[in-house]
């Protein structure tokens, strides 16, 4: 029954899809792996069919029933599989199928119809790469404290229990009525589905049925009892919410050892299971991440600090990354909780699996996210046990929903103060009016100009989410995860919003190495040597340095460069970031919460840099802009320690959300025990110069154009984007050339 991995995972990793087949990441959800068992339910083609027809039996009631009742059906009539080769069953239907007649039909009434002229300001604001804004629910994290306490049974009673103390005291209202409706049938469904599970596991005869029977029927009737019982629950409710519910689940556990480690303990001392045992379960549960293939990764946490300043690392977090290296996996991505506190030998361990080409790994520095969670009035205590969510984002457990709002692009902004707020990529006035190019006649005003640009860009945001943030549940009710948060019961008010203690938003600002590079540009050719004037290098950027190529050059060669220790560019990302976190930071949002600054650029600097015209820093029209806290690709040639400086200077803390850095580094720097030693003095820097979260890249050039060249023997090979790691051959072939690019100047 035992270690039996190695010859089951073939099967596994083509549970959802075929990994030897092409694939696109990014709709993960719309393929199939495993046929299931046809006797079991309809495939998808016959659900849409059967959604169909329910949509007018649900069109007058209240939306968190509605989508109830879709997911219900859902739940009852699509396929499902228990195989010989996994501990973990499959779900056929995965692709949101209730959002045809719930979450797609509701977002197009509220922008349609509601707020047509919101919608039509939210285009012009992606399709420009100005500003990437849509309404985001793709960073939960439940309460899993108390879903692997309660179990679904026990928090349905729990809401239950609420319900009938609210009704004691007063009526409830009709929405507060649909509230708990929509909780109490969600919550049946998914028992009702957990034991069609276990009814289909109970007549299958392999070795693995007869252990997921048990513990199928166990989370049907009540809490986890066993660290596999949690495992199972954590993957079921998983997969409900991100593949039914249509909630990303951004971490798995509040912290997956901290959260597993009382079963673990327990199950230890009880003679349950063994630790080889549980290693087992551990690595065909990550697996299921892998299998599923998201582009973004999926993430979980380890460490952190106890009250009483002991860090929670322990054998189990051992397991969990032993048994994730063990098994060659790039998926799920793990957050690394960094302190002083830190166990040594957890540490080197992690940075020898990075050193190793495992770059799935990135450490948040604790007291950093601390500071930024106190600053927007959480207690000592709330930041003591905060949760990651998604790439590095910080939030208050169990009690702070922070939507991802809007990625302002600042060197759109430089482009605009150039052009009086013209988008000449787009051909549309997308910034504000600043002054014509002549009347910019000094540095000083046209920096004046880039950050008005900057601040419309943020007020523009501020306006849209300020339209749609009062129909976030109208859109898409958050019953599953609002059941797992006290507060929202309490308050008898969807989680997600407004029903916790940290109603916040997020605006994100990306790309600002390029803007600052930009900056150093003009400033140098137009107001210090006088060698153009704005006019005559918006000509240039329209023949995208066609003709031009020396000035390229001689920009590009330019000393005055984020990320290289440069004063004055390192001066003026400062008053950027600084600028714009004090701009967006503890603005109220309409639900009750703040806007918090990010600096965190997901895959926007390939997308917003595809739409922005050839700027001033040399870069060609559509090139990828910068990312992160990150220098320019190309231009960090002063080394780790100088890029480590320049990003310092932006006070990491003062962005509330998250902030990050992403470092390059060649093998033959950190060879041997004293590239070990090096690694770690680099985050201890970061860690006491007031950082958030950094993560390693080390890969050599030479290995990176032999696996763009041979990618058959490179299956394996992973690397950082941004907040998650991606195998290379994920990769479009413009997306490797610039990390080949990067990796040549290391």
């Amino acid at each position: 029954m035992w270690k039996t991995f190695d010859l089951d995972k073939p099967y596994i990793e083509r549970k959802y899809h075929d990994p030897d087949e092409p694939f696109n990441a990014y709709r993960r959800r719309a393929y199939h792996g495993w046929t299931c068992d046809e006797a079991t339910g309809e495939d998808d083609e016959e659900i849409r069919a059967g959604l169909e027809a329910l949509e007018p039996e649900i069109a007058s009631l209240p939306h968190p029933v509605a989508k109830a009742r879709a997911i219900d059906y859902v739940l009852k009539h699509t396929r499902i599989a228990v195989s010989e080769h996994d501990y973990f069953p499959c779900f056929y239907s995965w692709n949101c199928l209730p959002n045809r007649i719930t979450f797609k039909k509701w977002k197009a009434e509220v922008f349609d119809e509601k707020l047509p002229e919101i919608g039509e300001l939210m285009h012009d604001m992606n399709e420009s790469g100005a500003c990437a804004i849509w309404p985001d629910f793709d960073h939960v994290v439940p309460d899993w404290g108390s879903l692997v306490t309660l179990g679904f049974p026990g928090i349905r009673e729990r809401a239950r229990q609420y319900r009938a103390k609210r009704e004691a005291a007063q009526p409830l209202t009709d929405e507060q009525r649909a509230y708990f409706d929509g909780i109490e049938e969600e919550y049946t469904a998914v028992i009702d589905f957990v034991d069609r599970l276990y009814r289909y596991a109970s007549e299958q005869t392999h070795e693995k049925a007869k252990l997921l029977a048990p513990s199928l029927k166990r989370l049907r009737d009540g809490a986890p009892e066993t660290i596999f019982d949690a495992m199972q629950l954590m993957y079921l409710y998983f997969m409900i919410s991100e593949s039914v519910d249509f909630y990303q689940v951004r971490s798995l556990g509040n912290g997956l050892d901290h959260t597993l480690r009382p079963f673990y303990e327990r199950d230890l001392a009880n003679g349950t299971f063994t630790r080889d045992e549980i290693r087992e379960f551990l690595t065909y549960f990550m697996m299921q991440w892998q299998a599923i293939g998201n582009y973004w990764g999926q993430p979980l946490y380890l460490g952190g600090t106890n009250a009483d300043g002991n860090c929670r690392i322990c054998d189990l977090s051992h397991d969990i990354i032993d048994m994730r290296h063990e098994a060659g996996m790039y998926n799920p991505k793990i957050q690394i909780k960094l302190n002083d506190n830190i166990p040594q030998d957890f540490l080197k361990k992690v940075l020898s699996y990075i050193r190793g080409g495992d770059s799935s790994f990135v450490f948040c520095c604790e007291p950093g996210h601390r500071r930024a969670i106190m600053a927007y009035g959480a207690t000592a205590e709330e930041a003591q046990d905060f949760d990651l969510r998604g790439c590095y984002e910080t939030g208050v457990r169990a009690n702070e929903v922070s939507t991802g709002t809007g990625y302002v692009n600042p060197l759109k902004a430089v482009l605009y103060a150039m052009r009086d707020g013209w988008d000449a990529a787009y051909g549309k006035q997308i910034g504000v009016h600043t002054g014509a190019p002549e009347t910019l006649d000094t540095y000083e005003k046209f920096r004046g100009a880039v950050l008005a640009q900057i601040a419309h860009l943020a007020d523009l945001t501020f306006r849209c989410a300020d339209a749609y943030d009062p129909y976030l549940s109208y859109i898409n009710p958050s019953s599953l995860y609002s059941a797992t948060i006290a507060t929202s019961l309490e308050r008898a008010y969807d989680g997600y919003q407004g029903g916790v203690k940290f109603n916040n938003s997020s605006i994100l600002i990306c790309g600002i190495a390029s803007a600052v590079d930009a900056m150093m540009a003009v400033r140098e050719l137009v107001y210090e040597e006088k060698a153009l004037t704005i006019a005559q290098f918006n000509e240039i950027l329209d023949a995208n340095y066609e003709g031009h190529e020396l000035l390229r050059r001689r920009i590009l060669c330019s000393p005055h460069k984020y990320g290289v220790g440069d004063p004055l560019a390192d001066a003026c990302a400062k008053e950027i970031a600084d600028f714009f976190s004090s701009y967006v930071q503890k603005r109220k949002n309409v639900r009750g919460g703040v806007y918090k600054a990010t600096m965190h650029s997901a895959m926007q600097f390939v997308r917003q840099g595809k739409k922005t015209g050839a700027s001033p820093d040399g870069r060609l029209a559509g090139q990828e802009i910068s990312k992160n806290a990150d220098p320019t690709v190309g231009m960090d040639l002063g080394g780790v320690t100088a890029l480590v400086h320049s990003v310092l200077q932006l006070t990491p803390s003062d962005y509330h959300e998250s902030f990050c850095v992403d470092l390059m580094l060649h093998p033959s720097a950190i060879q041997g025990e004293d590239g070990l030693n090096a690694m770690k003095s680099i985050l201890d820097v970061y860690l006491h110069g007031g950082g958030m979260s950094v993560q390693f890249n080390v890969f050599d050039a030479s290995t990176l154009r032999d696996a763009q060249a041979h990618p058959e023997r490179y299956r394996n090979l992973q690397v950082r984007v941004c907040g998650w790691n991606v195998l290379w051959n994920n990769l479009s072939r413009e997306e490797q050339d610039a990390y080949i690019k990067r990796a040549s100047a290391v």
